[in-house]
């Protein structure tokens, strides 16, 4: 697969033209439930639409880890409970992706970390997730968050967690973990979560965004 001949055309666009880009859901194989939290990713893109001013198209694609497609996107949403198994093409693909100017964002839904964790240090074998520091730009986009990613849901009584993966000094992917962001976001009779609970999600998910479109 001559991925490397790829590069982004947005990656060209000024920020405001980004905006008229589409976002995509990861599609990976292994058995674990990539289509999680349907509704998830189109609320999101609402409040983003409404609340910083995106111009995101409503609906999002789905694309799948070994696809040049991915190259369409500035920024792919992952999420699910189980297995990901990414195929050798998609290790290539997603890592050409990622050092050309994509950003990935990993929600663990619960159980997924084990799997992720070993399926991305495939992608980068040298590089390890770190935590990211309260002070990181992507808690200060529109919306602030001075102590990190937001709790939504609880599992493990474990404090939620924002971990990056930096490629040469550059954020390629952010992961929350402990957080439940993905939930979150989806429509109120889900989880029967409260308007604050989702509207912390929301806000977070939107900094996600705006930081990916700029960097």
């Amino acid at each position: 697969m001559k991925v490397l001949l790829f590069t982004f055309a947005f990656s060209l666009l000024p920020f405001t033209a980004v905006y008229t880009q589409q976002v995509a859901i990861l599609k990976y194989n292994g058995g674990g439930d990539w289509y999680a939290n349907p509704t998830a990713l189109p609320n999101l893109i609402e409040f983003s639409n409404n609340a910083i001013h995106t111009s995101i198209k409503t609906n999002p694609e789905t694309v799948e880890a070994n696809s040049l497609d991915v190259f369409n996107y500035p920024i792919l949403f992952m999420t699910g409970h189980g297995n990901v198994i990414f195929s050798e093409d998609a290790i290539n693909n997603l890592k050409t992706y990622l050092i050309s100017g994509g950003f990935l964002h990993i929600s663990d839904n619960y159980g997924l970390d084990k799997f992720v964790r070993r399926e991305i240090k495939r992608i980068f074998p040298t590089l390890d997730f770190q935590e990211i520091p309260f002070n990181h730009p992507i808690y200060h986009q529109t919306f602030d968050f001075n102590e990190g990613v937001p709790k939504i849901h609880e599992h493990d009584n474990k404090p939620p967690q924002g971990f990056g993966l930096f490629y040469e000094g550059r954020l390629v992917c952010f992961y929350d973990y402990e957080s439940d962001l993905s939930d979150g976001w989806e429509d109120e009779e889900v989880h029967n979560d409260s308007y604050e609970i989702r509207e912390k999600a929301l806000k977070m998910g939107a900094n996600i965004i705006e930081y990916a479109f700029k960097n």
